[in-house]
């Protein structure tokens, strides 16, 4: 499985056949200006809450790919109503599989602890974050989230070879939040997220790698455009 970062929450996870897009907010955000949109070709779109900055280009990915939309209830029935064909509608809970020619993840939608409201002002209904099971390696993306004892039962049930959690603070949980997130998910390897994109969520990067450091994991700073091969 490969992970690219596409700037801010957002992610292109490759397996096979399977390619998932993981709230997607590409062309609103400079710092991704040299993404090509039109290159990722997703067959599935994930969204973990509607705040703008997570679903600004599932339209436009879902119209150009195909893809099928995968989002909370009210997420998914927004997009629907807008003309988005292609919907799934979960809530934490659900456990849904994906299959893109002769491969499939397993996917289980968990709770997150953070608002959500859809760019016009609807209600988003409740954030989750996903854990997204790929045949030999688990990753687990938190959305935007508090540290939260959610993190608890994924490290108890489902404890991911890869955690992407968000360290900005101020709207999520903190870097220094890490290390607790790691002893809970059972997880030493993070990929973060949710960060420097915006002046309230600026961070220090070199700090932020001694915290996770110390505490005997490993934090992925990714640049935006690049790729993680991950070795499980």
């Amino acid at each position: 499985m490969d992970l690219t970062y596409l700037g801010h929450s957002c992610f292109l996870l490759v397996s096979g056949e399977l390619r998932l897009v993981i709230d997607p907010f590409i062309t609103p955000n400079p710092m991704a200006a040299h993404v090509d949109v039109a290159a990722l070709n997703p067959t599935h779109v994930l969204v973990t809450h509607g705040h703008e900055d997570h679903v600004a280009d599932v339209e436009a990915l879902v119209g150009a790919s195909g893809a099928v939309l995968v989002a909370p209830y009210e997420v998914a029935t927004w997009f629907g109503a807008k003309g988005v064909d292609s919907v799934l509608a979960v809530n934490p809970g659900a456990r849904i599989s994906l299959k893109a020619g002769h491969d499939e993840a397993s996917i289980r939608v968990v709770g997150a602890v953070h608002s959500s409201t859809l760019p016009d002002g609807s209600p988003g209904g409740v954030a989750c974050g996903y854990v997204v099971d790929f045949e030999g390696t688990r990753v687990y993306h938190a959305g935007d989230t508090d540290l939260s004892m959610e993190m608890e039962l994924v490290g108890r049930m489902w404890s991911p070879d890869l955690a992407i959690l968000p360290i900005g603070g101020t709207f999520t949980m903190g870097y220094s939040d890490v290390p607790a997130a790691m002893d809970m998910l059972q997880c030493r390897e993070v990929v973060g997220m949710h960060y420097d994109t915006f002046p309230p969520i600026a961070i220090d990067q070199e700090e932020a790698s001694r915290t996770v450091e110390r505490a005997g994991g490993k934090l992925h700073l990714l640049a935006i455009g690049s790729v993680l091969e991950t070795q499980h």
